[in-house]
């Protein structure tokens, strides 16, 4: 069974190539959510095995989001998406507990690695 997963960013294109990127190499993307309220509630409803969060979202920031995401499954996979210029959001998130993080704009290799190291290799 394909490792399920919640996209997470306010851009809907962003969150299109992510999903295109995952489906293509194997990933089942069950939820997509436009901002950290909705992230969570979705991550509450569907526990995804990982899920891929903007840190920069209206109404509550991934970082926010991250907090309570992990206060409900500490074991909980998360990946940031960052904008270069957010360092230290990102070091925060990684403080926090945030698994690994992907830089945008980012590119298929790059993201695909990011949920191989995550999983062992298992889709």
């Amino acid at each position: 069974m394909a490792k399920r997963i919640l996209v997470v960013d306010d851009a809907p294109i962003t969150r299109l190539m992510l999903k295109d990127i995952l489906v293509a190499n194997g990933y089942d993307v069950v939820a997509e959510a436009s901002d950290g309220v909705e992230a969570v509630e979705k991550f509450r409803q569907l526990r995804p095995d990982l899920m891929t969060m903007d840190i920069i979202m209206p109404n509550k920031d991934g970082l926010a989001a991250l907090e309570e995401v992990l206060a409900i499954d500490k074991d909980a996979k998360v990946v940031m998406v960052t904008a270069i210029d957010q360092r230290d959001s990102l070091m925060k998130a990684i403080h926090l507990g945030a698994t690994d993080y992907i830089v945008k704009p980012f590119e298929e290799e790059r993201v695909v690695a990011a949920i191989i190291n995550i999983f062992g290799g298992t889709k």
